[in-house]
């Protein structure tokens, strides 16, 4: 058996994903991204998790993929490698459940593709990010598609063309991020707001996720149409009749999951 450096755990209706591989700065090697998606996928089919904390160990978030995989391979090692990130990140926005980064450290290349690809994010003081591959004459190119959709095309550019370090003030300003918290209080505003959401109907968190990245590169007539038979269908819920029902009576809503 191979060693792991992902470590999940459970707590109520919150699931926590931890990378655990500090001395490597958390890079995203084969084995890794595999086996974090593999945690992710099996936390997805679990109706008791609410949401998702991805959150690493030491000072480094993630420094992207290991470089130690990406010398003397040939087209169909580095193919694998790419694709292997990619049905990762992918993997992230189509589980149900919002996938939270707590970024502490560095985040980059890979491991600013990987915040980028989460729902939501939250930063400390001291996280600074950064997508540097120009530097090493390999460019950014797929964490280019989860960071363009997060901060539109001339920061994205930026970002990708000088591999400046960006800090976490500036990361919340241009969208990467949602929050920036002191470091001491880093987790704990990560769960209060992963609470906050997993105090919602998972069904509907559910719904409105998958329509969010259904509808969002579509033209606004087309993101209408779309929507319109999203919100249809989901009044129909019992969740969606019971929190009307409850608002209506001013008590809290009993949620079923369906």
């Amino acid at each position: 058996m191979t060693e792991t450096f992902v470590r999940l755990v459970r707590e109520g209706p919150l699931a926590t994903i931890t990378l655990a591989n500090p001395q490597r700065r958390n890079s995203l090697s084969i084995a890794t991204m595999l086996d974090l998606q593999a945690a992710i996928e099996r936390l997805g089919a679990d109706r008791g998790v609410r949401a998702i904390v991805l959150a690493a160990e030491g000072p480094v978030f993630s420094a992207g993929h290991d470089l130690r995989e990406m010398t003397g391979g040939d087209l169909n090692h580095y193919r694998r490698v790419f694709e292997i990130c990619t049905d990762l990140m992918t993997t992230i926005q189509n589980v149900p459940q919002p996938v939270i980064a707590q970024v502490d450290g560095l985040a980059t290349a890979a491991g600013c593709q990987l915040v980028a690809a989460c729902d939501l994010a939250v930063a400390s003081e001291s996280a600074r990010f950064a997508t540097p591959g120009v530097k090493i004459g390999l460019f950014c190119s797929t964490p280019m598609v989860a960071l363009s959709r997060a901060v539109g095309r001339k920061r994205a550019l930026e970002m990708l063309l000088t591999g400046r370090l960006i800090d976490a003030v500036t990361a919340a300003e241009w969208g990467l991020v949602n929050r920036v918290a002191p470091g001491e209080k880093l987790a704990e505003e990560t769960r209060a707001l992963a609470l906050e959401i997993a105090g919602a109907s998972s069904l509907t968190v559910g719904i409105g996720k998958q329509a969010f990245y259904a509808q969002i590169d579509l033209d606004q007539p087309k993101a209408y149409a779309y929507t319109k038979e999203v919100m249809s269908m989901n009044a129909l819920a019992a969740d969606a009749q019971e929190g009307i029902c409850a608002f209506l009576e001013k008590r809290e809503p009993a949620w079923q999951g369906r």
